[in-house]
């Protein structure tokens, strides 16, 4: 019997965190698709691979919310149990306090691991495989990219301004400037052109202009009625390279041993791992901080919920208890949070805030103890 009602009280706390953190990922992960909008508006990259992009990011979302999830969903359930005398159930059944405590002490544990593989491998996979999508995709969508009477300067040592376009897709009054060196740059001016796709290549079309080059100081002008600029092997200026978050785990680790050994040069080429510099080390460390520690905070999450059970109901005070349980849980997590901010070089330091939710998850667990087994020798 008492595995059934284990088994039934985890169930319910489950469906209610599974229903509950799906659709608040969904609802952020869908703010956060528009936001990377401009991927095909300004970049001008197809609608696969925004899609495939977006998806990706949804893993992450998961990641973030599941603290703050979690605990709502168990806070909730459990005290909607003690609200509704269910718990009384598990009492009179020879369910003890310390064994359910137990009980969701475990899980949580498990929930722990679970998180570590989601932020240690599956985020940091899900993170580079969206970026690789930048890396090898074409600007294929160019027409989105000039905006009339603005300059646009989205496509990387490449600025295009046109006055305005017409119903049959011309742009017209068109300066494009080339190249970002002030030695070696070109500037060319056209009364109106189009954007043609031959066999694959972006071709704008230029009709009656001229094209100024300026090589090593030297100018050159050359008149055109018509001329084809090829924009096939334009890039933009969307970050593609791997940032430290799409880095492994295990990658990063190899990193931070050969750097915390004294090796001051750039590793990145060395070990063919993107920022492994000494410079980087706080990011790296941080990054530890992120995938590791942060999931240790679940337990501590987890037994503040539990401190519902320590008073009854009927007590006069009890909804200012529940309160004070979630303010003090809502604390923990932003906590969480911002001891990132003071992960630093420092070994000492660094191994301090990695015990802190271990140190909280032993004093909560000891001081359930110490009162339950005063109530039963006062009993």
């Amino acid at each position: 019997m008492k595995k059934i009602l284990f088994k039934k009280i985890l169930s319910d706390c489950l469906i209610f965190f599974t229903i509950a953190l799906f659709f608040a990922a969904l609802v952020i992960w869908i703010f956060q698709a528009v936001n990377h909008l401009d991927i095909m508006i300004e970049d001008g990259r197809d609608h696969l691979t925004y899609i495939k992009f977006t998806l990706l990011i949804f893993p992450k979302v998961i990641t973030k919310l599941l603290p703050f999830i979690f605990f709502l969903s168990f806070i909730y359930i459990i005290t909607k149990y003690e609200i509704e005398n269910e718990l009384i159930i598990f009492w009179n059944f020879g369910v003890s306090k310390i064994s359910l405590i137990n009980f969701f002490f475990k899980f949580s544990i498990i929930l722990v691991l679970f998180q570590i593989i989601l932020t240690s491998y599956i985020v940091p996979m899900s993170q580079d495989k969206a970026r690789s999508y930048l890396r090898n995709s074409n600007i294929n969508i160019l027409e989105n990219l000039i905006k009339p009477r603005k300059f646009n300067d989205t496509i990387k040592d490449l600025t295009i301004y046109s006055d305005y376009k017409d119903e049959n897709d011309y742009f017209t009054e068109i300066y494009i400037k080339s190249g970002s060196n002030f030695n070696n740059f070109q500037i060319t001016y056209a009364n109106k052109g189009k954007f043609l796709n031959s066999g694959g290549n972006q071709i704008f079309d230029l009709y009656n202009g001229e094209t100024i080059s300026v090589v090593n100081d030297k100018i050159t002008n050359l008149k055109f009625k018509r001329s084809y600029l090829n924009l096939s092997d334009i890039q933009t200026n969307t970050t593609t390279y791997k940032k430290t978050q799409e880095v492994s785990t295990l990658d990063l680790f190899t990193c931070y041993k050969n750097i915390y050994n004294k090796i001051s040069i750039d590793l990145s080429k060395k070990l063919e791992i993107e920022n492994c510099r000494s410079e980087n080390l706080n990011n790296i460390l941080k990054e530890f901080h992120k995938r590791i520690t942060i999931p240790l905070y679940i337990p501590v999450l987890m037994l503040i919920c539990l401190l519902v059970i320590t008073k009854s109901k009927e007590n006069s005070n009890y909804t200012l208890y529940r309160l004070k349980i979630f303010l003090i849980g809502l604390f923990i997590i932003i906590l969480s949070e911002l001891t990132l901010r003071f992960v630093e070089k420092n070994l000492f330091n660094n191994i301090l805030i990695f015990s802190i939710p271990v140190i909280m998850s032993i004093y909560l667990y000891i001081v359930f103890v110490l009162k339950f087994k005063f109530k039963n020798s006062k009993t």
